[in-house]
């Protein structure tokens, strides 16, 4: 895979390029390292493209996360609870970040639109204030590759208009979103 665009939100890039180089460089060095054609596997059961090989969401999300293992990088997940008085329940789970490296935190994201901007918008938030991550970085498929995808899948351009649109808010971690492609 290559990386073709990035897209600095809340200073993201200027932050890791000062705080996490040898991170960041590694990020780039597994992302060139993932061989897509191994992932076209998934066939269409879809009205629009019957039959045709798809790149699998979930094999490139294994790729990345072997190739990530092998660097040392690990995924944390942290137990979650807040009291409903309405319900007089407790509602308990957990989040979990991908992949976490000296406070870099990572998501890979070639799913819906909703989990790309909640990584950002708020997973990563939650780490940050946990302490376990100062900013992140989030990989998502440019359109190219979701057109060779399952519909739905979101890409790049979407997350940047929808992230410059909404704004910087004052929880907002700086976050470097890199889009990703096929190599032709």
């Amino acid at each position: 895979m290559i990386p073709i665009a990035t897209y600095s939100f809340n200073n993201g890039k200027e932050f890791i390029s000062k705080n996490h180089r040898r991170e960041y460089q590694e990020v780039i060095s597994i992302i060139k390292s993932v061989d897509a054609s191994r992932c076209k596997t998934k066939e269409s059961k879809e009205k629009t493209m019957p039959g045709k090989l798809l790149y699998s969401p979930v094999a490139l999300n294994k790729e990345f996360k072997e190739r990530f293992k092998k660097k040392e990088w690990r995924a944390i997940r942290i137990s979650v609870s807040t009291k409903i008085p309405e319900l007089k329940t407790m509602h308990s789970g957990f989040r979990e970040m991908d992949m976490v490296k000296n406070r870099l935190g990572v998501e890979v994201q070639f799913g819906k639109y909703a989990f790309m901007v909640y990584n950002v918008a708020a997973k990563m938030t939650i780490f940050s204030k946990q302490g376990i991550i100062d900013s992140g970085i989030e990989i998502v498929p440019v359109l190219n590759l979701a057109k060779q995808m399952s519909t739905g899948v979101s890409y790049f351009e979407q997350m940047k208009t929808d992230l410059e649109y909404r704004g910087v808010s004052n929880i907002d971690i700086p976050v470097l979103i890199i889009g990703v492609d096929v190599e032709d």
